[in-house]
């Protein structure tokens, strides 16, 4: 515990709380301070101007990463005869049916994205409960209900990252590594900044992006100039 106190206290000195980093700045700091022995993720967080309690006022989505997560994903897929021939031969980790239905149901889950042709929800549809909390319940809206299983299973594979705000209206992702380059973190950055931004609901009113923040698994939080992360 003295290590992890002296480590984090390491890594925050030098960093103004008050202070609003442009994006560059942030990633800078995080790369510099880093000192675990593993590779540690890379994560924003937004604050939304939006209630996600009223339906006008959700957001979610899905963004591909222009430089990957540096994450490896498990897919499991559900689907039937061609589709699941096609899933397997996209790199989906897991592919099945009925069968399928019944491991999961059973606690069994041996995947980190769930995708599934339109035909085979209404045996997904039963997983709700278990699939649902763990974020993992396909949608048509962040493509994992498709048709074209090739497609979603790579871009699953290829770091393509799912995003659904959250009570208190915060959006976040894992959108790369500490050993990724500086500039390519940046890239990964504005890139899920920009497919939230076209996720903006209708009910939404005032100032969408309120706070955006960046931070490492074991690092401190830094606030960044929300002008430096969106586009124009």
């Amino acid at each position: 515990m003295s290590k992890s106190g002296k480590r984090i206290r390491a890594a925050r000195e030098g960093i103004d709380t008050t202070k609003l980093y442009s994006l560059e700045e942030a990633i800078g700091l995080l790369k510099e301070r880093s000192s675990t022995k593993f590779d540690e993720t890379i994560e924003v967080a937004m604050n939304l101007g939006v209630d996600p309690r009223h339906a006008d006022q959700m957001v979610r989505g899905v963004c591909a990463l222009p430089n990957g997560s540096g994450r490896t994903l498990r897919v499991g897929v559900f689907a039937r005869g061609a589709k699941a021939d096609e899933a397997r031969a996209a790199g989906a980790d897991v592919v099945g049916a009925e069968d399928l239905f019944e491991t999961v149901s059973g606690g069994t889950i041996e995947f980190d994205r769930c995708i599934a042709t339109p035909d085979m929800m209404p045996i997904v549809g039963r997983l709700g409960k278990v699939l649902g909390p763990r974020g993992m319940m396909p949608n048509p809206k962040v493509g994992t209900v498709t048709m074209d299983v090739t497609a979603a299973v790579k871009a699953a594979k290829g770091g393509a990252v799912e995003f659904r705000v959250e009570k208190a209206g915060i959006v976040h992702a894992g959108i790369g590594k500490v050993s990724f380059e500086a500039p390519k973190l940046v890239e990964n950055i504005k890139a899920f900044a920009d497919a939230v931004a076209k996720a903006k609901p209708t009910g939404a009113k005032g100032t969408y992006v309120q706070r955006v923040a960046v931070s490492s698994s074991m690092g401190p939080g830094i606030k960044v100039d929300p002008n430096t992360v969106l586009g124009a």
